[in-house]
């Protein structure tokens, strides 16, 4: 089993002269990053679609063991909620994402607290989303006119696709809700913070997918030894349940982010 520990995205200002070196220039953030973690969980993909360019950037910086989560596009899931969305999907993935290759990780799938897809939409959701690059490919290719320059390369068509969904709301994890994510093996992302509850399910799915934001103040604030610890434990878990691991650092408004994954990386070994 492999287990990958990294960040939540790496552009942060602040970080300069901390974490980066204060003469580092801005563009080799991300192959500093490589030289120190596995992966890497990319925000732009959530905010908006990305360009062919920008992912062919990206892999470049990084070494070919590195691996990328992408966040899925916000359109999907704060405004579609999860509803009528092949056309969205397929821009998705015609804007870049294959342009990954093998460095391509799951793909993280998440809910705001006010979207509660009932287990009747979740299901349809998840029986579209592809599971191997060459799929990936072909939903591309049904894009529209919002993809000004599609990509829709696929080298290794039987590359596979994993998926991981983050919910905010307990409505969203009921039986019916973990008994459609089991029937698709997709993860239920362990989200640990001080303002929102965290859930804990084994859904089946190849992996865990877990992302730290910091408690109590959701962002700001580090993980002590003993808690980095226990962490390493939920890890080893993990590990001895035969799933593969992808932990994700999210508390980076005072630093704490790559400090804390380096320190949970010692830990497990």
């Amino acid at each position: 089993m492999t287990v990958r520990i990294g960040l939540s995205g790496w552009q942060y200002d602040s970080w300069r002269g901390d974490f980066y070196p204060a003469r580092l220039a801005k563009r080799r953030w991300l192959e500093h990053v490589g030289e120190r973690f596995p992966t890497v969980e990319v925000n732009g993909s959530f905010y908006s679609l990305q360009r062919p360019s920008r992912y062919r950037a990206w892999r470049a910086a990084v070494p070919a063991d590195f691996r990328f989560a992408l966040k899925g596009g916000r359109y999907v899931t704060h405004m579609l909620r999860l509803r009528n969305v092949d056309t969205a999907l397929a821009n998705f993935f015609a804007s870049g994402p294959l342009e990954l290759g093998p460095t391509l990780g799951p793909v993280l799938w998440q809910l705001p607290e006010h979207v509660v897809p009932t287990a009747e939409v979740l299901d349809a959701f998840l029986t579209v989303l592809p599971r191997t690059h060459g799929a990936a490919a072909a939903l591309a290719a049904e894009h529209d006119a919002k993809v000004v320059e599609p990509a829709t390369v696929a080298a290794d068509p039987g590359l596979p696709v994993d998926h991981a969904l983050e919910v905010r709301s307990p409505d969203a994890v009921t039986p019916e809700h973990l008994a459609v994510l089991r029937r698709h093996g997709v993860a239920l992302v362990d989200s640990h913070a001080g303002d929102f509850p965290r859930f804990v399910h084994d859904t089946r799915a190849p992996l865990a997918y877990l992302r730290l934001h910091g408690a109590p103040h959701t962002y700001h604030d580090g993980y002590t030894p003993e808690a980095l610890s226990a962490w390493a434990d939920t890890v080893r878990g993990h590990v001895g349940a035969g799933r593969d691991v992808w932990v994700y650092f999210d508390n980076d408004a005072e630093r704490h982010a790559p400090w804390d994954a380096l320190g949970l990386t010692r830990l497990v070994g």
